[in-house]
């Protein structure tokens, strides 16, 4: 069975990997002031932040077109393959990857398998070039889902925000009344949550230089008790100078890791805002 790979552009998956590895990538439209851009093609993230700065509306995002997708898939089978394994950020951030769903049985003769990551940005994109290394070694679409299970019940993450006015806004919080009113005083850390998935508060903080010890001490807590290779990754919402200044400061606490620099791209933005920043770790893919 030849096995095609495909994500969406929230995995930052970039062009020289696509092309590496023969994944095909999704743009997410994204709506800002009326107008729809496609995330990666019409719209690059510094030019997002950019516009979010002056922009007289809050931005949202939306679904490829159904239509869209056949067409990249019907592609795909035109081009020899007989599976599809098609993963998408966190069902509880889009209903994308439900919707694919609806579509896995449109296509004669190619089997659409839709896979929630229940995670998204780099996190993500590590599980897409785990997938499409094992395809392209012959392994199954079950054996590739098994790894994907396991990856994912390894995240975890931390991240702080300067401002919960888009997540609020964007529904994307839970139980967000447990860090309203408080925002001028403390810094929230956030996580997923491991049942619901969904954008919850941890703790509050009193500023970010406490909020990132804080998560430090979490993700010392998780490299001590892990029984397998931890990969650590640390991301930012359109501040690279924050980010790769605490990126080093973690590399020279942890000498023997190599953390690695990546950003929320402007469909995960449309939710943080700017000035987000975030530790994630997972199992490294390359111990499976």
């Amino acid at each position: 069975m030849k096995i095609a790979i495909v994500t969406d552009s929230t995995a930052t998956i970039t062009k020289e990997e696509a092309a590496q590895y023969g994944i095909k990538v999704i743009p997410i439209p994204i709506i800002l002031d009326g107008k729809v851009y496609k995330e990666g093609q019409d719209l690059t993230t510094k030019q997002f932040y950019d516009m979010l700065k002056t922009s007289e509306s809050f931005p949202s995002t939306s679904q490829p077109a159904i239509g869209e997708l056949l067409e990249m898939y019907e592609s795909l089978k035109a081009d020899g393959y007989d599976q599809v394994l098609s993963i998408h950020l966190a069902s509880t951030i889009s209903g994308f990857v439900n919707n694919i769903k609806s579509i896995d049985d449109k296509i004669e003769g190619l089997e659409v398998i839709p896979y929630d990551s229940k995670i998204t940005v780099r996190l993500m994109g590590w599980q897409v070039l785990k997938a499409a290394k094992m395809a392209q070694e012959g392994h199954s679409v079950a054996d590739i889902i098994d790894v994907l299970d396991q990856l994912s019940a390894s995240i975890d993450e931390y991240f702080v925000v300067d401002d919960l006015n888009n997540l609020v806004r964007g529904g994307r919080l839970s139980n967000a009344g447990a860090v309203i009113g408080t925002m001028l005083k403390v810094k929230p850390i956030l996580t997923f949550d491991d049942e619901s998935n969904y954008i919850v508060p941890f703790e509050k903080v009193r500023s970010m230089k406490k909020a990132q010890k804080r998560v430090e001490e979490l993700f010392n807590q998780a490299l001590l008790a892990a029984d397998y290779p931890i990969i650590p990754l640390v991301i930012h919402g359109n501040d690279p100078v924050a980010g790769e200044k605490w990126r080093q400061e973690l590399e020279e606490k942890y000498p023997e890791l190599e953390f690695e620099l990546s950003y929320f791209s402007p469909v995960i933005g449309t939710h943080l805002g700017q000035g987000a920043l975030a530790l994630a770790w997972m199992r490294d893919p390359e111990s499976l």
